[in-house]
């Protein structure tokens, strides 16, 4: 698939090109696309069969209740075709709502893509192609369309002047869409419902004083409504993680007693060999296999689960009580965090931009973390983390990335290296039985083989990513997804595109470098066009394998439609997470990949433009898939409000500097053959310095420009709204409204007049988006008094005791079990309600057939802060 017989030396000799592997690239792009979609087209195949059977799995958004009504999605009419008109009909911005602002501008950025390589193809193709194709080189196949077979350079002026037209617009786009980003972001926070919410209102401080009071810290801040003062956790979150595990194994030992019972009274009445014993409860229930297990692995004692799981819960729960109540008073250690919530968000904002200038709080050591902060995604741990020891152990983590980075390298350049293996037979001897291989075999293993180990290679980076990313002492999952975006996207970038593609090159001119060492950089730059086969290879994956994957969900697909009905049905917890857990992507690791396809595409436009026509295709597919799993199947766990998506389509950038740089190196390597090769040199550099400035002034113009939007006043419903949320306070400081804007206002964003109107037009702008995304925005609600209260406090602290939910039997064994706990665990909550063994023994809650979460004896409200 990727490199082989790309790099045929053609130096116009008669004859040079007789000892080298003839051309295969349609061989290896057809090697690499008929497997892919035959595996693609049972895919989608599979998922319109069960599609309307298995709406847990692909359209769980349809029907459960657990999500509120004004976050369902209508399910799909009947018939194939009805569905793909609802498809249609259903907006992207319907997802603002029933998702999220990351869920709809995640499905965004594909149109983003599409509309860059789309436009490139309208741009370069009518012009390179028939420039390349008669370029004279005497390549052929996919090779006749790419850079590498113009001979006469001075048909490099219309790669130059093209680059610099597409290029030069791709940075517009990115400005339109930077500007536009922005602009949604500040719509969406100042909805009425964004307004509305505890979070928007909401700021982390770190490197507290201790010693500050509440009083002081009230003072610091106009505005301020309510405080929650972080406290040292560990020990009764240790506490608290006891009793949940002890628990949780209580609640899987009482199902397995009954589980067994049952199986054996199955056994007894089929007339086959089981145990009975005499009349009672206990009449199948074999003493021998009760329940137990280790206290340690391995070398633990062996305990009965049941008697030691209500022992050790008789103890625990009111230990743990004692210790929530000392942490409620706040009578515990603290820790230097504090959570301030204002009685508006433009208090809250003011707050915020007057810690970013350092020198309007001279004698504060505080620092303010994030503004909008979610209870949920806080990393309790870090809290206690200052600013001085975050930022050692962001160098250091950022350093153990940077080594990784040069050391994965090595299995990264050994994929590279299998996709030329053919190159290598001419160097070592030994690997001649290479050459025997069928064709088509060859071309598989050359080919589809280096994409899937990149693609298992690659996976392990995100989670190590995550991990450093939290011992660095970011103090939300936001931040932590944010880190991990950046580390992950500059790993795909150096592994997944430079070293591959320098790794191919090398090895497919590693004979002629060693017989003329000299030559080796007009030998790359000969080569490094072709390697665009590699990338075409490589959308075609992920354009039809992941997309159709994606909309498949495999692993969903192997748990429930394969392995459920085999299975056993697990416990009645298990089955309704099943059903209330969604599956929510994670930012960091899914933006880089994609913003990698987009660079890979973008570094290519010059040299090998049909790369833009795979990549648009499969961008396509691809955009497709996300969309109807965001509409349908997704929930999001984390949100980023947007910053996720800024942070893309700056990196998105990378591809243009790519595209420059790799022109500008062909260039100045021609030049040393023909100095008619300056020319379109100087064009390349008068492009790059262009690129960098407008880079410069636009990182400024954003910076200005988000400041300005956040400062000016809100849309007239939500400053009426604020107005009531200040004035129907009845918290301290509530009177304190005086929410006065910081000493030295926003820079003005310097846009020329006419850029300003292409890159942010009047219908962009925030209080249009305002009025025209209103529909999409479910209606305010203010929390109730007491969860509101409780919001900020460490879970550990707020906690309760999880209701046990066993399976209830027609032996008895069920009830006697739920008497006796409740007995032994006073204040313990365990039933047997709702569920039951069938007559295979396997566990049925019949709630999850309709999508009534709610009903279930463990259901719990999920608060939207």
């Amino acid at each position: 698939m990727a490199f082989e017989h790309l790099f045929a030396r053609d130096d116009g000799v008669a004859g040079s090109n007789r000892d080298e592997p003839t051309d295969s690239s349609v061989s290896s792009l057809v090697s690499t696309l008929v497997p892919t979609a035959i595996i693609a087209a049972v895919f989608v195949t599979m998922f319109l069969i069960f599609r309307r059977t298995f709406r847990r799995l692909y359209a769980p958004r349809t029907y459960i209740d657990s999500l509120g009504d004004h976050r369902k999605t209508p399910a799909p009419s009947n018939g194939f075709f009805g569905w793909i008109k609802d498809f249609r009909s259903i907006k992207d911005e319907y997802i603002l709502d029933h998702q999220s602002i990351d869920g709809y501008l995640f499905v965004r950025f594909f149109k983003l893509l599409i509309v860059i390589c789309f436009l490139g193809c309208v741009v370069t193709w009518p012009i390179l192609f028939p420039i390349n194709a008669t370029g004279g080189a005497g390549k052929e196949q996919l090779n006749l369309l790419a850079m590498g077979n113009v001979k006469n350079v001075n048909r490099y002026y219309a790669h130059a002047l093209v680059s610099f037209v597409f290029l030069t617009m791709v940075m517009l786009i990115i400005a339109r869409e930077s500007f536009y980003t922005v602009n949604l972001r500040q719509a969406y926070r100042r909805s009425p419902w964004g307004a509305s919410r505890l979070s928007s209102k909401t700021i982390l401080f770190t490197n507290v004083p201790k010693d500050l009071t509440q009083d002081a810290l009230f003072q610091l801040f106009p505005g301020v409504r309510h405080a929650w003062v972080a406290s040292n956790c560990k020990e009764l979150q240790e506490l608290v993680d006891d009793r949940d595990a002890t628990a949780l194994k209580l609640e899987a030992g009482e199902i397995r007693l009954s589980r067994d019972a049952n199986q054996n009274r199955i056994k007894t009445e089929k007339g086959k060999k089981a145990y009975k014993a005499g009349e009672g409860v206990d009449h199948f229930a074999n003493p021998k296999d009760r329940p137990t297990h280790r206290l340690k692995f391995l070398i633990g004692k062996k305990v009965d689960t049941i008697v030691y799981g209500r022992q050790h819960l008789a103890e625990l729960i009111p230990k743990i009580q004692a210790e929530q109540e000392k942490h409620w008073q706040g009578k515990a250690d603290l820790v230097s965090a504090v959570f301030l919530e204002f009685v508006t968000q433009r208090a809250a904002q003011d707050a915020w931009m007057m810690m970013q200038k350092r020198k309007t709080m001279p004698n504060s050591k505080m620092s303010a973390r994030q503004l909008g902060v979610l209870p949920q995604e806080v990393v309790w741990n870090n809290l206690r983390i200052g600013t001085a020891e975050h930022w050692i152990r962001w160098i250091a983590a950022t350093a153990f990335i940077s080594v990784g980075i040069i050391f994965f390298a090595i299995p990264v350049a050994f994929v590279g290296i299998i996709s030329n293996i053919q190159y290598l037979t001419k160097t070592f001897t030994w690997l001649q039985w290479i050459n025997d291989i069928p064709s088509v075999i060859l071309g598989v293993v050359t080919g589809l083989l280096p994409v899937i180990l990149l693609a298992v290679l690659m996976a392990l980076v995100p989670i190590i990513c995550r991990l450093m990313a939290k011992l660095a002492g970011w103090v939300t999952l936001s931040q932590v997804e944010l880190q991990t975006q950046s580390w992950y996207f500059a790993f795909q970038v150096i592994q997944v595109f430079l070293i591959t593609t320098c790794a191919g090159a090398a090895t497919a001119v590693i004979q002629e470098v060693r017989d003329n060492p000299g030559a080796v950089l007009t030998l790359l730059s000969n080569n490094l066009p072709k390697a665009s086969n590699f990338y075409i290879n490589y959308f075609i994956l992920f354009g039809l394998s992941s997309a159709a994957g994606t909309l498949l969900n495999i692993g969903g697909f192997v748990s429930i439609v394969l392995l459920g009905r085999i299975l056993p049905g697990g416990t009645p917890r298990k089955i309704w997470q099943k059903l209330v857990n969604l599956s929510a992507p994670a930012w960091g690791s899914e933006f880089p990949k994609w913003v990698n396809l987009g660079v890979i595409a973008l570094s290519y436009s010059g040299i090998a433009p049909l790369v833009l026509g795979f990549a648009t295709v499969g961008f396509s597919l691809i955009y497709l898939a996300f969309r109807y799993n965001f509409l349908y199947c997704y929930e999001t766990n984390i949100d980023t409000q947007g910053q996720a998506y800024q942070r893309a389509i700056r990196q998105l950038i990378t591809g243009v500097y790519l595209s420059e740089g790799c022109l500008i190196g062909l260039f100045a390597i021609a030049t040393g053959d023909n100095t008619a090769a300056a020319g379109p040199l100087a064009i390349e550099c008068v492009l790059l310095a262009v690129t960098i400035v407008a880079h410069l002034c636009l990182r400024t113009a954003l910076t200005n420009h988000e400041a300005r939007v956040a400062y000016s006043d809100p849309v007239p419903a939500t400053a009426q709204l604020e107005q009531g949320l200040a004035h129907g306070t009845t918290e301290k400081n509530a009177t304190a409204t005086d929410t006065s804007a910081p000493n030295v206002m926003p820079k003005a964003t310097k846009i020329p007049g006419f850029l300003q109107k292409l890159i942010n037009p009047e219908r962009n702008s925030t209080p249009q988006l305002s009025s025209r995304l209103d529909q999409f925005y479910h209606q305010p609600q203010e929390l109730p008094t007491d969860i509101a209260k409780r919001a900020y406090f460490n879970p550990a602290i707020t906690s309760p005791t999880p209701v046990l939910w066993i399976v209830h039997d027609d032996m008895g064994i069920s009830a006697r079990e739920v008497s006796d706990t409740k007995k032994e665990v006073p204040g313990l909550e365990i039933t047997d309600e709702q569920a039951y063994f069938n007559e295979k023994n396997k566990v049925i809650w019949d709630k999850v057939e309709e999508g009534k979460a709610r009903e279930a004896p463990i259901w719990e409200e999920k608060i939207v802060y």
